[in-house]
């Protein structure tokens, strides 16, 4: 029996994310870097979450992921929101959560690498226009753990580095943070999808991990290349701000938001998947209008 997660103990926190990187790691569903998904089942797609915990809560009781071992659900870029605590950042705590989730239900949970969770493994500053959230991020682990808080944080890393760079399905859908901005297409190395992260895949300014969650400003002409590149019908991806939730940016890619209070998730058929961006767009849900009921 796997014990309850407590958010106060480093050492709970830890086995915590330690044994869900384990578990990413082993997904039945992992290819290289990459969750490959049957052409079967059902799909709950969140954008950037930057710790909205209700909005976590509504999304896993909206994916129902204990009635069918074939619903599966995508997370993204979990940290570093505006929700300070004492002046401090404890988004930690929807990390912990999400980690207990993937040992829940190890081949459903899918959470995907981002930018903020790249820049927090690295050590490196990034912000949303309220400071460092990386320092921020440290300072709240300092607060609670105290000693303890490198520990916990090398654990973090460790769960941060087994997050899958792409979650696609049989049927063409792709789900990642963000794809590559324009400029910066031909240096991104499709073959690293293959195989899992190495640490130069992660560095800036050439490494495929780094263009790929960073990628911004796409334009029709590269999505089709990159569709092509890739084999893929529809990218659905988060990184860029949706004031309405959701959005089409071109006929192949759309753009999900769950973090504000107009966010939205997506729910998805992998047997008859959307027609296009817009058809995606159309099958998000407000997460306001969701409940708060818990897998």
């Amino acid at each position: 029996m796997w014990a309850p997660l407590d958010l106060r103990n480093a050492e709970s926190v830890g086995a915590t994310l330690e044994r869900a990187a384990e578990l990413l790691r082993a997904s039945p569903f992992r290819r290289g870097c990459v969750h490959h998904l049957p052409a079967h089942g059902r799909l709950v797609v969140a954008g950037d979450l930057h710790d909205n915990p209700v909005h976590l809560q509504r999304i896993v009781g909206f994916a129902r992921l204990e009635r069918d071992e074939q619903n599966h659900v995508v997370l993204q870029e979990l940290i570093h929101g505006d929700r300070l605590v004492n002046g401090v950042d404890l988004s930690y705590r929807v990390v912990a959560r999400v980690a207990e989730l993937v040992v829940r239900f190890p081949s459903q949970v899918h959470p995907l690498l981002a930018n903020h969770e790249l820049c927090q493994m690295l050590g490196i500053g990034v912000s949303k226009g309220y400071g460092d959230g990386t320092a921020l991020f440290n300072d709240g682990l300092d607060f609670v753990f105290g000693d303890d808080a490198q520990f916990v944080a090398d654990m973090l890393a460790e769960f941060f580095r087994a997050m899958p760079l792409a979650v696609r399905t049989d049927g063409g859908l792709w789900c990642s943070h963000s794809i590559p901005s324009p400029e910066t297409t031909d240096r991104f190395d499709p073959s690293v999808l293959g195989r899992e992260l190495e640490s130069a895949d992660y560095a800036a300014p050439r490494g495929s991990a780094y263009l790929m969650v960073w990628g911004r400003g796409q334009v029709p002409e590269q999505v089709e290349r990159l569709a092509s590149l890739l084999d893929v019908r529809l990218f659905c991806l988060g990184h860029a701000m949706s004031e309405m939730g959701a959005h089409s940016v071109t006929p192949r890619m759309a753009v999900i938001n769950s973090d504000h209070e107009r966010g939205r998730v997506a729910e998805i058929d992998l047997a008859a998947l959307p027609v296009d961006a817009d058809d995606l767009v159309m099958s998000t849900l407000p997460l306001a209008a969701l409940s708060d009921g818990v897998a």
